[in-house]
């Protein structure tokens, strides 16, 4: 007997809508904090492609710049698609070879260290590289995380899952890919399996252990439809990989809220201090 098929979500946005309204972000949010630039770390990864097509239309290309920041390891393949990036949106443009600083430091402090310890020493390297530009160049520093990857904690905390601000972080993966492609980012990129470049032959879906449209499908129902682990799994979802979705959520909650402050006086930032308007930005 056939398996039935999983009730999939049709998750498909308004592209023409949504772009519209994340072009309308980015610059109201940069304008209103004083700022007329903003810096992207460009990958070659669908997000960032993204994030960067969007920031170049908001802003004008040459209000945009976008960093390369290859390691030793890095693919020559995430090179030249950050290079189609660079070049379909016009931005400005610097390559930093983050090898020498994140070598130096691993031979001296942690030799040892496992691929993933490796891994977060380069993302942190790339976001000093990045708020180091963002200085010079007088821009503030554009995020590239979707949804899924924050509700998962699939981040570096003060990596790449920091910036002044994200315009993507409420879409979900498969999402990300719909705008990406109708904003004109290169098929090779949007088709590509998704991968952060840590090490040789690293993949995201790889290192999940699922899907980036599976874990859409049940993210949605936990969290958009607030549905229990239970009830997704009653829908036909893997119990397996609704727990580790779950699991993950769970852990990773401290990656999504600002560092908790203890409480001693009266008026407590992020307890009591709390404005619906913004200081300082009028």
């Amino acid at each position: 007997m056939t398996k039935p098929s999983l009730p999939f979500v049709d998750l498909s946005i308004n592209t023409d809508l949504v772009r519209r309204i994340l072009v309308d972000f980015i610059r109201t949010e940069i304008t209103r904090a004083g700022f007329k630039r903003a810096v992207v770390g460009v990958s070659g990864g669908v997000d960032s492609a993204l994030v960067c097509f969007l920031t170049a239309e908001a802003l004008g290309p040459e209000n945009v710049l976008a960093l390369r920041m290859p390691y030793k390891t890095s693919s020559p393949e995430s090179l030249e698609h950050a290079r189609l990036v660079i070049e379909r949106t016009g931005v400005q443009s610097r390559t930093v070879d983050i090898t020498p600083m994140v070598d130096a430091y691993l031979e001296r402090y942690a030799p040892d260290a496992d691929r993933v310890r490796r891994g977060n020493v380069m993302a942190r390297m790339r976001m000093l590289v990045l708020y180091d530009h963002s200085a010079s160049f007088g821009g503030l520093v554009v995020g590239t995380g979707n949804k899924t990857e924050i509700l998962l904690g699939y981040t570096t905390l003060y990596g790449d899952a920091a910036y002044a601000l994200n315009p993507i972080g409420d879409l979900y993966k498969t999402q990300v890919w719909q705008l990406a492609e109708a904003v004109g980012v290169p098929e090779v990129i949007v088709k590509k399996a998704p991968s952060a470049d840590l090490w040789v032959g690293q993949t995201d879906e790889g290192e999940l252990g699922f899907s980036y449209r599976l874990a859409d499908q049940i993210l949605y129902r936990l969290v958009d439809e607030r549905y229990t682990p239970e009830e997704v799994v009653a829908q036909g979802f893997p119990e397996e990989v609704v727990r580790a979705v779950v699991e993950r959520m769970r852990r990773n909650h401290y990656k999504r809220i600002m560092p908790p402050i203890a409480k001693l006086s009266h008026r407590t930032v992020g307890y009591d201090f709390l404005y619906l308007r913004d200081w300082g930005t009028g």
